[in-house]
This record gives C-alpha cells, sequence and structure tokens, in this order.
C-alpha cells in the first residue's frame, strides 16, 4: 500500500514541480554538488526545502522518486528504496522530512553502502541532521536552506538581480542606486517575508503559528525525547522570550522567570535553536561569563507583539538573519552597567567590524573603546552620513 501511495505522490510533486520556475540562489549549488555522497538540506519549516526537492525531481523526472515522509509512513527506509529501485527502476531518491524514519541514520549508512542510488534529503529539524551527519561522516554532506535574504525576496517578489554587498562595501559606499530604492519594501520583508511561502500568503502569520505549535508539539518532542508534560514550559518559553526585550535573555534570566533549573533552560533553548526558532549569540571576548544573548529568528516575534512594539528587537533579529544566511560570524559585546557598548562584533572574510543597530538617533558616544575600529550604525531609516548606514542594506 506504502508503494502506491508513495507512487501517486511522486506523480503530483512532479507536476507542481515543473510549474515551480523560479529558483532559490541555493538550488545550482545543490545541482553542481554531484558524487556517491548523500545531500542533507537543512532548514526551518516553511523555507523551500520541499519546492527544491520538487524542482530537482521536475529536471529528473524518469530517474528521480520523491518521498514525504510527514505523509507516508514507509516499514523500512532502506527496505522501500531497494524495493523503488529493483522494481520501478528509479536511481535519485528526494526524501523530504526524513527525520520522521525509523533509525534513519542507520538506513540511510545501509542506503550508502549498499544501493547504487543517489540521495538528497531534508529535515527541518537541524539536530536531527547534524548528528546524523556526524555520524555518517564521509557519507552526508549538509546545505543550510535559510530563509530568504533581502536581496532573494526582492528576487521572488519584484524580479530585480542586484548584486551582492559586503560589510566592507558597506562602509566604503560601494552600492548601486538600485539597493538605495529597496527601502520602500524593507517593512514588509520584515513582517513575515522573508519566507517563501508568504509569496502566495497575504496573511502569513496565522500559518507561522501553526508552524511554531507543530515543532513544539511535535518536531521538537520527536528528537529531544521530552516528557509530555514539558511540552507546556516550551510554550511559555517561546512566549516569554517573544515577549521581552532582547537584552537580558539567557539561561539565567530564563531559569529564573520559567521556575526552571539553568540545566533545563539551556536544553530547551537549544532545542528551539536547533527548530529554527531562537538564535543564541555568544558574547566576544574571553574574560566573560559565556552565557549566549538568546533572540528569535524572524518573525516569530510577531506572534506575541505588534510590530511597532517588537520593532528594536526585530532589528536585531534582522541583523542576526542575514548575518546566518551569509554565514558571517558575529558575536554580541557584552557591556558593563552604565555604560554604552556597541551591540555586535562581526568577523567577516574582509575583515573585522564593530556595528551598533538601532534607529536614526544613535550616535558615536556608542563607540568609546573602540577607536582604531572598523565602527558601523546599522539605522532603521536615515541616509548614510558619516558611520551610519540604512539597516536594511545588510540585507544584500
Amino acid at each position: 500500500m506504502a508503494i502506491a501511495t508513495i507512487l501517486q505522490l511522486n506523480e503530483a510533486a512532479l507536476t507542481q514541480g515543473k510549474t515551480l520556475k523560479r529558483k532559490r540562489f541555493v538550488f545550482q549549488t545543490i545541482l553542481n554538488d554531484t558524487g556517491k555522497h548523500q545531500i542533507g538540506l537543512v532548514g526551518p519549516r516553511g523555507s523551500g526545502k520541499t519546492v527544491i526537492l520538487k524542482q530537482l525531481l521536475a529536471l529528473f523526472p524518469e530517474t528521480a522518486c520523491y518521498l514525504s515522509l510527514d505523509a507516508v509512513e514507509i516499514d523500512g527506509l532502506f527496505q522501500t528504496i531497494q524495493r523503488l529501485h529493483e522494481t520501478y527502476r528509479f536511481s535519485f531518491f528526494l526524501i523530504d522530512e526524513i527525520h520522521h524514519a525509523r533509525q534513519y541514520a542507520q538506513e540511510l549508512k545501509k542506503i550508502y553502502d549498499f544501493l547504487n542510488v543517489r540521495i538528497i534529503f531534508s529535515s527541518s529539524v537541524a539536530l536531527s541532521l547534524h548528528e546524523t551527519a556526524y555520524d555518517l561522516s564521509r557519507r552526508v554532506t549538509l546545505v543550510a536552506i535559510n530563509p530568504f535574504s533581502f536581496r532573494e525576496y526582492l528576487f521572488f517578489t519584484k524580479g530585480l538581480e542586484l548584486p551582492p554587498l559586503s560589510v566592507r562595501q558597506l562602509l566604503e559606499r560601494q552600492w548601486e542606486a538600485g539597493h538605495l530604492r529597496q527601502e520602500i519594501h524593507f517593512d514588509s520583508f520584515l513582517q513575515g517575508g522573508l519566507f517563501p511561502f508568504a509569496l502566495e500568503e497575504p496573511n502569513m502569520m496565522p500559518l507561522m503559528g501553526n508552524v511554531l505549535e507543530t515543532i513544539i508539539t511535535s518536531d521538537i518532542p520527536l528528537i529531544g525525547r521530552l516528557l509530555t508534560e514539558e511540552i507546556p514550559l516550551l510554550r511559555r518559553m517561546v512566549r516569554f522570550i517573544g515577549s521581552s526585550p532582547p537584552d537580558g535573555i539567557n539561561y539565567s534570566s530564563l531559569a529564573n522567570n520559567l521556575k526552571i533549573t539553568k540545566y533545563k533552560a539551556e536544553q530547551y533553548v537549544q532545542l528551539l535553536e536547533k527548530a529554527f526558532v531562537l538564535k543564541c549569540v555568544m558574547p566576544a571576548g574571553t574574560n566573560v561569563m559565556q552565557e549566549p544573548k538568546v533572540l528569535m529568528r524572524l518573525p516569530y516575534r510577531l506572534l506575541f507583539q505588534p510590530f511597532d512594539n517588537a520593532i528594536g528587537a526585530i532589528r536585531e533579529e534582522f541583523f542576526a538573519e542575514m548575518m546566518i544566511a551569509k554565514g558571517i560570524s558575529f558575536n554580541y559585546l557584552k557591556s558593563t552597567r552604565g555604560a554604552k557598548t556597541p551591540d555586535y562584533l562581526v568577523q567577516s572574510d574582509d575583515g573585522s567590524y564593530v556595528i551598533e543597530i538601532g534607529g536614526p538617533g544613535k550616535g558615536r558616544e556608542q563607540f568609546k573603546g573602540f577607536d582604531g575600529k572598523k565602527n558601523l550604525i546599522l539605522a532603521h531609516h536615515g541616509e548614510a552620513i558619516g558611520i551610519k548606514r540604512p539597516l536594511f542594506l545588510i540585507g544584500f
């Protein structure tokens, strides 16, 4: 029965894949990655992993087979792939939400070792895939499927193909007029536009609420081995973080406010981070208490606060989101009581930068003690004057 369902779903996925013409920037990287190793696509729910798999299916309709493991129950992954390969002559398998398969790490190893097939699989729970990549060693390469950068959002929504910018180019004002004209679209992007499924949803926040509930009640308990009574604690933690300013949110403050142990707070935060709900940013330097600053991933905060109230936190979370998308290392700068300190230290390929994020009123007084560094203020609105730059440009 499962095979018949798989074949039916494969036909439906193929039909849909043929209609999906515009491709994520990472698509060509995946397509060009050849060899025997398996590829794991890791990214949050709604970031477009399923679309990428269906687009790959449309490119190889004769040899590829799509399996959605959150839609069909199979007896065993190796056994199912072996039958589809030997009986139906499929040799390229696109497996969606693989963490729903029992003991899939061992099954993938058996497939790699004994079947002459190509595998690309996805999961929306990073903890699961990172552990699998470690277990499978050379057999798996992970590819991050992040939400849209602002640049990619403009490509999908406006058809614009603007060149990327480095942090150095921002500092040295090496942008084009076309970049500056896009500020009018920035607030729409911040309010949920970074997820591909928002392209067809005028009001996508209720759907984000559904995604969050699935993560809390299904994804995390599946991987994190949590007790049923811990699920309400996860909900309370997410609600507390989403309703609070980001400064001061760390393991200790969460433990105190939620009346749980610091160990439990750290466990829950790490699970939520691996499910792409939170982002932990470590402090810069070695002489500070090594507790991370806990940010939310965009746009989850808008489930708990209106946009105008949350804008200060959302600016920081946008900055973090763009650093993650580009793979740029960044740390927060830990302030001393009563002193003004910039927000972040960025270590990119073209140098180190001290960055302050905020509204148009921020000035140079934040950078006392950082003389001689490459300093930038990323302001939500306003012109590029002195060391100030429009925040939205970091989205390129």
